[in-house]
């Protein structure tokens, strides 16, 4: 059994060295077609005027199975074709190599974040938009930072997304004093990277206000990023202008404005890039083009062994002929 066992094993993934042998089984139609044909013309000499008594005669198990020693034969035959066409077993092993890339999500939820130009708000999309940015990077350590007049870290940088997106979802408004801290969020997302051993660190930063309180200077702390090789990929998010905002009678009007020319500054002070969101499909391109931008290394080694794998085919040819020879001039001999 496990001779039988171990074969189908190898059928799975077996490959052939020479399979052009395989134009041999065209002979089948030969070997197999003549002796049918030879005896469908064979004529009995004895005639009966009737085989009435004979309808209710029950075959012989030698009736049965006249067409074994026919069958065995193809079967050994089609075991050394199959033989001769070298069947290898190829052992393969991968050494993967990953050179991550270290990621910070800076967030903004401040009062203005409850806006209502994306849906359901500009902090639900960006939630939305940033948790399939997390799942579409397996292999990086992804952490993040969420700032209004204050900043803290909500997920250090770490692989395990499932954790991240936990906490991704569990960011609310109210969570810290209201304010638009852009200096204080870009320094705290600077400082869960600035020790990592990672060859590529960044920062994507998303503000929808100006920089109005906080304790640190946003151009300062991005200099501070500069000199740790940080790059920083900056988004304004949100339409100028009016925006809808739910006040507490119904949906209001309120005045919006981005500090486009900050958050420029920034991205170019660290080498990064400056992009405007002023809807959510925007938004969704946005971190598209990032991701296209940052994109992970991933080395990728194989090796490989093939071992041949014909004496089991040859085994069962065997088996077939011995079973042939049984048949045709033992079992069959006088039939």
């Amino acid at each position: 059994m496990h001779f039988i066992s171990d074969f189908f094993q190898i059928l799975k993934d077996v490959e052939f060295a020479n399979p052009y042998y395989f134009l041999l089984l065209l002979l089948l139609i030969p070997l197999v077609g003549w002796p049918i044909w030879k005896r469908r013309k064979m004529r009995s000499t004895l005639q009966v005027p009737t085989t009435a008594p004979m309808n209710g005669m029950r075959k012989s198990w030698k009736q049965r199975l006249h067409f074994m020693p026919l069958l065995c034969r193809a079967l050994a035959f089609i075991f050394i074709v199959t033989a001769l066409a070298r069947p290898q077993s190829a052992f393969r092993q991968q050494n993967i190599q990953v050179e991550g890339v270290d990621i910070v999500l800076a967030l903004d939820v401040s009062g203005s974040m409850k806006c209502m130009d994306f849906r359901p708000n500009r902090l639900g999309a960006c939630k939305k938009v940033a948790a399939e940015f997390i799942e579409g990077r397996p292999t990086d350590r992804i952490g993040l930072v969420v700032y209004a007049g204050e900043a803290f870290t909500q997920c250090p940088a770490t692989t395990d997304h499932e954790t991240l997106l936990g906490l991704l979802d569990r960011v609310k408004f109210d969570l810290i004093d209201d304010g638009t801290a852009i200096g204080d969020g870009l320094g705290t997302a600077i400082n869960r990277l600035r020790e990592t051993d990672a060859k590529s660190k960044i920062i994507i930063l998303l503000s929808d206000g100006v920089n109005n309180s906080g304790y640190m200077d946003p151009l300062s702390a991005a200099e501070i990023a500069k000199d740790y090789n940080i790059k920083v990929y900056t988004i304004g998010c949100g339409s100028l202008g009016q925006a809808p905002y739910p006040g507490p009678y119904g949906t209001i009007y309120v005045d919006t404005e981005i500090d486009e020319t900050l958050l420029k500054n920034i991205a170019t002070t660290t080498g990064g890039q400056y992009f405007r969101a002023n809807n959510a499909k925007k938004l969704e391109e946005v971190y598209q083009e990032i991701d296209k931008m940052e994109k992970t290394i991933i080395n990728e080694t194989t090796f490989e062994n093939k071992a041949d794998e014909f004496m089991p085919f040859l085994v069962f040819a065997l088996l077939f002929i011995g079973l042939e020879i049984l048949f045709r001039f033992i079992l069959y001999k006088n039939w």
